[in-house]
């Protein structure tokens, strides 16, 4: 994961070569060219947010991620995460809680599991 407070061009540069992609792969994606995503990387050039809303989606991440407003950078690539939650918001609201306090217990019982085996 990307540490917290790196710049909009740190966070578009590690996402991208994370997926192996030079800067022209990724201008070819979003129907730029190489030199702009390099601009975009060295903070010389902001994009529009028509254009950051496409960089996010051919990342896989959220735009708030990649603008630093959050450090959840793998939500939209995790799809099968993603499609859980959109079914989980269609439930009534009494439902989401009884799931979401199972979802809890055992996510509390994993984490205790594994501090328990590290120390």
């Amino acid at each position: 994961m990307t540490k917290t407070g790196s710049s909009f061009g740190e966070r578009l540069q590690t996402l991208r070569k994370k997926r192996g992609w030079s800067q022209g792969d990724l201008a070819k994606k979003i129907d730029t060219s190489a030199p702009i995503i390099g601009r975009y990387e060295r903070g010389e050039m902001t994009p529009s947010i028509e254009v950051a809303a496409k960089l996010a989606t051919v990342l896989g991440v959220s735009t708030d991620y990649l603008l630093g407003t959050h450090n959840m950078p793998d939500l939209l690539a995790n799809k099968s995460m993603l499609e859980r939650w959109t079914a989980l918001d269609e439930l009534s609201e009494s439902e989401q809680r009884r799931i979401l306090d199972t979802f809890d217990a055992l996510l509390r019982d994993a984490l205790a599991r594994r501090a328990y085996a590290a120390g």
